[in-house]
């Protein structure tokens, strides 16, 4: 197997924008990605001031609560630089969302430079980075869920690419692979009884393929089934596809343990 360390890059500056989510409660996501871009040979700049995208309001209806959130991104993100993202459902905000909110604005032109240096970050690493393959081992069954937010873009494919590649890792195919988890953000509170039909369909075809793993690019889908599994006495594991490959390096002696 070929590793991505005999021709890596190195010296690429990126930002990190690390989610609402991940600052919450999947802080060892954050960590993960920032080890895995480390290993890359990425230099990583975190803004502090970084807040949210603006999802959440802009999901809501509430586009001018967006905006305002948007407008502090913008600032904070300032520069160049890739800014690279470990949720598929955020990075969509930046490159579509925030741009279709401000297309009669003043600054509409410094929202879509944002969204143009925006990744997700396993399309940053294939499609940004060239890196095709990842070394290491991780020996488990994986159920890999695409997030309603990946689909059209790169990032389902590029995250299937790595994790297929580690040694050790068996991707389980289950039914209903394209269907929604039911979290939506908002729409999991304003429609819940919709939400929980929709999370319970997904778990029940998950489970039939008997991963040891859940895995996603998005931590608000992984935190929605895992809730709803565990309050149905059922808990399910659930990693971050960046902790799939910083345990793999790991696992791989590539890294520290």
């Amino acid at each position: 197997m070929s590793s991505p360390s005999a021709n890596r890059p190195t010296g690429k500056r990126v930002q990190m924008l690390a989610t609402c989510l991940c600052d919450a409660f999947f802080d060892d996501a954050a960590r993960a990605t920032v080890e895995v871009l480390e290993y890359l040979g990425c230099a990583i700049d975190f803004p502090e001031g970084q807040t949210c995208c603006g999802q959440p309001a802009f999901n809501a209806g509430d586009w001018p609560a967006s905006r305002r959130v948007v407008r502090h991104t913008v600032k904070v993100f300032a520069g160049d630089v890739p800014v690279i993202v470990p949720s598929a459902s955020c990075a969509a905000m930046l490159v579509h969302g925030a741009p279709l909110e401000f297309e009669k604005e003043a600054d509409y032109g410094e929202i879509e430079k944002l969204g143009h240096r925006t990744w997700e970050l396993a399309d940053y690493i294939v499609n940004g980075l060239g890196v095709k393959t990842w070394p290491g081992k991780f020996p488990a069954k994986i159920a890999f869920h695409t997030s309603c937010h990946s689909r059209g873009t790169k990032s389902g494919e590029s995250t299937l690419a790595l994790l297929r590649s580690i040694a050790g890792v068996e991707v389980q195919i289950f039914g209903e692979g394209e269907q929604c988890c039911g979290f939506g953000g908002t729409f999991s509170v304003a429609f819940p009884n919709i939400s929980t039909g929709m999370g319970n369909l997904k778990l029940e075809h998950m489970r039939a393929a008997n991963p040891d793993i859940l895995v996603s690019g998005d931590s608000s889908c992984m935190m929605h089934l895992a809730g709803m599994a565990e309050k149905e006495g059922h808990p399910i594991r659930t990693l971050h596809f960046a902790q799939i490959l910083r345990d793999a390096l790991k696992n791989g002696g590539l890294l520290p343990t």
